[in-house]
Protein backbone atom coordinates (compact mmCIF):
# COMPACT_ATOMS: atom_id res chain seq x y z
CA UNK A 1 0.00 0.00 0.00
CA UNK A 2 1.40 3.36 -1.06
CA UNK A 3 2.44 5.97 1.47
CA UNK A 4 2.25 9.71 0.92
CA UNK A 5 4.96 12.17 1.90
CA UNK A 6 5.69 15.89 2.08
CA UNK A 7 9.35 16.52 1.21
CA UNK A 8 10.52 19.81 2.72
CA UNK A 9 13.58 21.41 1.16
CA UNK A 10 15.17 24.64 0.17
CA UNK A 11 15.18 26.07 -3.33
CA UNK A 12 18.71 24.75 -4.04
CA UNK A 13 17.79 21.14 -3.32
CA UNK A 14 14.50 21.38 -5.19
CA UNK A 15 16.21 22.96 -8.21
CA UNK A 16 18.73 20.12 -8.38
CA UNK A 17 15.94 17.52 -8.35
CA UNK A 18 14.03 19.53 -10.98
CA UNK A 19 17.15 19.91 -13.16
CA UNK A 20 17.49 16.11 -13.12
CA UNK A 21 13.96 15.88 -14.53
CA UNK A 22 12.54 14.56 -11.25
CA UNK A 23 14.32 11.25 -11.82
CA UNK A 24 16.12 11.07 -8.44
CA UNK A 25 15.82 12.67 -5.03
CA UNK A 26 17.91 12.61 -1.87
CA UNK A 27 16.80 12.85 1.76
CA UNK A 28 18.78 14.24 4.69
CA UNK A 29 21.03 12.06 6.81
CA UNK A 30 18.77 12.75 9.81
CA UNK A 31 15.89 10.92 8.08
CA UNK A 32 17.45 7.44 7.87
CA UNK A 33 14.69 5.68 9.85
CA UNK A 34 11.87 7.43 7.98
CA UNK A 35 13.36 6.73 4.56
CA UNK A 36 13.43 3.01 5.34
CA UNK A 37 9.61 3.15 5.08
CA UNK A 38 9.65 4.72 1.59
CA UNK A 39 8.87 2.16 -1.12
CA UNK A 40 8.28 2.17 -4.88
CA UNK A 41 4.77 3.46 -5.54
CA UNK A 42 4.89 6.00 -2.70
CA UNK A 43 4.04 9.59 -3.64
CA UNK A 44 6.02 12.73 -2.82
CA UNK A 45 4.83 16.34 -2.64
CA UNK A 46 7.64 18.91 -2.77
CA UNK A 47 7.34 21.89 -0.40
CA UNK A 48 9.92 24.63 -1.08
CA UNK A 49 11.06 26.51 2.03
CA UNK A 50 11.43 30.26 1.80
CA UNK A 51 8.75 30.29 -0.87
CA UNK A 52 6.37 28.34 1.43
CA UNK A 53 4.87 26.73 -1.66
CA UNK A 54 4.16 23.34 -3.18
CA UNK A 55 5.98 22.95 -6.48
CA UNK A 56 5.70 19.37 -7.77
CA UNK A 57 4.52 15.83 -7.16
CA UNK A 58 6.47 12.66 -7.93
CA UNK A 59 6.23 8.90 -7.51
CA UNK A 60 9.00 6.76 -6.02
CA UNK A 61 10.19 4.13 -8.52
CA UNK A 62 13.01 2.38 -6.59
CA UNK A 63 13.90 1.40 -3.06
CA UNK A 64 15.86 3.98 -1.06
CA UNK A 65 19.60 3.38 -1.07
CA UNK A 66 22.44 5.08 0.75
CA UNK A 67 25.09 6.87 -1.33
CA UNK A 68 27.79 9.39 -0.49
CA UNK A 69 28.28 11.10 -3.87
CA UNK A 70 27.54 14.83 -3.62
CA UNK A 71 24.59 15.72 -5.85
CA UNK A 72 22.47 18.10 -3.74
CA UNK A 73 23.88 21.08 -1.87
CA UNK A 74 22.43 23.33 0.75
CA UNK A 75 24.16 26.61 1.61
CA UNK A 76 22.62 26.57 5.11
CA UNK A 77 24.10 23.14 5.85
CA UNK A 78 27.02 22.63 3.42
CA UNK A 79 28.11 19.28 4.87
CA UNK A 80 24.76 17.59 4.24
CA UNK A 81 25.03 14.85 1.59
CA UNK A 82 21.34 13.88 1.28
CA UNK A 83 22.60 10.28 1.34
CA UNK A 84 19.25 8.41 1.30
CA UNK A 85 18.18 8.39 -2.32
CA UNK A 86 15.45 6.97 -4.49
CA UNK A 87 14.60 7.08 -8.15
CA UNK A 88 11.42 9.01 -8.84
CA UNK A 89 9.25 10.00 -11.78
CA UNK A 90 7.30 13.24 -12.10
CA UNK A 91 3.54 13.12 -11.59
CA UNK A 92 2.70 16.83 -11.71
CA UNK A 93 5.08 19.71 -12.27
CA UNK A 94 3.86 23.27 -12.10
CA UNK A 95 5.21 26.41 -13.75
CA UNK A 96 7.02 28.34 -11.02
CA UNK A 97 4.60 31.25 -11.32
CA UNK A 98 1.77 28.83 -10.45
CA UNK A 99 3.29 27.09 -7.41
CA UNK A 100 0.67 26.69 -4.69
CA UNK A 101 0.90 28.69 -1.47
CA UNK A 102 0.93 26.26 1.45
CA UNK A 103 -0.73 28.51 4.04
CA UNK A 104 -4.34 27.95 2.85
CA UNK A 105 -3.85 24.20 3.16
CA UNK A 106 -3.52 24.47 6.94
CA UNK A 107 -7.32 24.30 7.29
CA UNK A 108 -7.78 21.86 4.41
CA UNK A 109 -5.26 19.19 5.45
CA UNK A 110 -5.91 16.89 8.38
CA UNK A 111 -2.22 16.32 9.19
CA UNK A 112 -1.59 20.02 9.92
CA UNK A 113 -4.33 20.37 12.53
CA UNK A 114 -2.06 19.66 15.50
CA UNK A 115 -0.33 23.02 14.94
CA UNK A 116 -2.09 26.30 15.81
CA UNK A 117 -3.16 28.40 12.83
CA UNK A 118 -0.89 31.26 13.87
CA UNK A 119 2.11 28.90 13.66
CA UNK A 120 1.16 26.91 10.55
CA UNK A 121 4.76 26.78 9.28
CA UNK A 122 5.69 24.47 12.17
CA UNK A 123 4.06 21.67 10.17
CA UNK A 124 6.89 22.03 7.64
CA UNK A 125 9.81 21.77 10.03
CA UNK A 126 11.99 18.80 9.17
CA UNK A 127 12.78 17.19 5.82
CA UNK A 128 10.10 14.54 5.54
CA UNK A 129 6.51 14.03 6.77
CA UNK A 130 4.14 11.16 6.13
CA UNK A 131 0.64 12.44 5.39
CA UNK A 132 -2.78 10.87 4.85
CA UNK A 133 -3.80 9.84 1.33
CA UNK A 134 -6.77 12.24 1.47
CA UNK A 135 -4.45 15.21 2.03
CA UNK A 136 -2.23 14.15 -0.86
CA UNK A 137 -5.26 13.63 -3.13
CA UNK A 138 -6.52 17.14 -2.33
CA UNK A 139 -3.13 18.65 -3.13
CA UNK A 140 -2.79 16.55 -6.30
CA UNK A 141 -6.14 17.77 -7.65
CA UNK A 142 -5.16 21.40 -7.01
CA UNK A 143 -1.71 20.93 -8.53
CA UNK A 144 -3.19 19.36 -11.66
CA UNK A 145 -5.47 22.39 -12.05
CA UNK A 146 -2.49 24.74 -11.58
CA UNK A 147 -0.41 22.80 -14.11
CA UNK A 148 -3.23 22.94 -16.67
CA UNK A 149 -3.52 26.73 -16.37
CA UNK A 150 -1.71 28.71 -19.04
CA UNK A 151 1.51 30.35 -17.78
CA UNK A 152 1.25 33.99 -16.76
CA UNK A 153 2.33 36.42 -19.47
Amino acid sequence: MARYWIVVGGPEVFETTRAMGFTRHGFKSTRRVMTQRIQPGDKLAFYVTGRKQFAALAEVTSPVEEEQTRIWSNSKKPGEMYPYRANIKPLVTVDEARWLDAEPYHERFTWTQKWPRAHWTLAYQGNLHEIPKEDFDLLEADMKRAAATAPAR
